[in-house]
């Protein structure tokens, strides 16, 4: 429920429930606080004057108390390649990033799920800032709505949406599944589960709670290591929750028809990258439905890791493809402007 003590409280993350809790509140029948989460979303009205099949009264009474609003583009950076970064400033005066990038037959988003990460795997240039907070379910969205209206995205267009920004979303989950649940729903933003895929660096006991959630979108999973060795080294998380853990959990996620899981495999030059590692991979992601994408590291110079020459990464997807496991090689978009994946530290933020 929404206390409405707040002059300015901003709906945006506010679920239909919500809204109805609210419209009751204010005296309204259930079924206005509908059409003020249908006007919102689905119409994405940023005055709630216009909302004009509510009566003038409770126009009036929620644009007194409420608002609309989205997260503040700060600045836009635009790559070669097309893809945009958003650095949003929000109301506390944190930042964070968001990713663009358009493609022929699809627009991907790469969205942000906390202020920094907590989870420090040492070749993510995100995990340099530390964490700062979880992001509410309303600045999630709100990188949505904001990117779409800033690009004049149209609404039902072909969009991707992928927990893949700052921050690890499992270690929010509650915020990031309300938010996915507004972005799914077809009164709402309309963007179908399949569309919608959350990365995780491997918080075990969150992935069966994901796993139990009738409204789940599609996992990913950043493996990064073929052993216990190499994972602690560069993903301290894997001292908490080690491999046979997480590959547990995996196994015991419940796939829908023709769902794969996503495994994530950052080729690190002499670290992680060795026919070895990927006869190895063969092994531990045996049984599982799976996809594997394998992503050449965008370097830095804060960050001492170096990308695996493209003759190594080719004899890894080789090594994989035979292991009968569909391996695809992803270039990250946007590295000329920060904006690839592991690459967003707010860099220059404050310039």
């Amino acid at each position: 429920m929404i206390s409405s003590g707040h002059k300015s409280k901003n709906l945006i993350g506010s679920s239909k429930e919500d809204l109805e809790a609210l419209a009751e509140e204010l005296g309204q029948p259930k079924f206005r606080g509908r059409q003020v989460y249908e006007g919102i979303y689905k119409g994405r009205a940023l005055d709630l004057h216009a909302l004009t099949n509510l009566n003038l009264r409770f126009r009036a009474e929620l644009s007194e108390r409420f608002r609309v609003s989205y997260p503040t583009i700060e600045r836009e950076s635009s790559s070669q390649d097309g893809a945009v970064k958003y650095l949003f400033r929000l109301e506390d005066g944190n930042s964070i990033e968001t990713v663009y990038m358009p493609e022929e037959t699809r627009t991907t988003l790469c969205l942000s799920s906390q202020v920094g990460c907590a989870v420090d795997c040492r070749f993510c240039f995100t995990a340099l800032l530390g964490v700062k907070r979880n992001l509410a379910a309303g600045e999630i969205v709100g990188q949505v709505l904001a990117v779409a209206q800033a690009q004049t995205i149209p609404h039902r267009a072909r969009l991707n949406v992928v927990f893949m920004g700052m921050g690890e979303p499992l270690l929010n989950l509650e915020p990031v599944m309300k938010a996915v649940k507004i972005m799914a729903d077809p009164k709402a933003l309309e963007i179908p589960l399949r569309r919608i895929t959350i990365s995780t660096a491997g918080v075990v006991p969150r992935i069966y709670e994901l796993a139990r959630d009738p409204m789940r979108p599609k996992l990913a999973v950043s493996l990064n290591a073929s052993n216990d060795q190499q994972r602690n080294e560069i993903m301290p998380l894997n001292r908490k929750y080690p491999l046979k853990q997480l590959l547990a959990a995996c196994r015991d996620f419940a796939l829908r028809p023709r769902e794969h899981l996503t495994f994530e495999y950052v080729m690190l030059d002499g670290i992680n990258d060795s026919c070895t590692d990927a006869a190895r991979v063969v092994q531990l992601v045996d049984g599982i439905r799976c996809k594997i994408n394998l992503i050449p590291y965008n370097s830095g110079s804060e960050l001492p890791y170096r990308a695996s020459p493209l003759k190594r990464v080719l004899q890894f997807q080789e090594i994989l493809m035979a292991g009968k496991i569909p391996t695809y090689i992803r270039i990250s978009r946007g590295q000329d402007v920060r904006a690839a994946c592991g690459q967003l530290s707010l860099a220059g933020a404050n310039a």
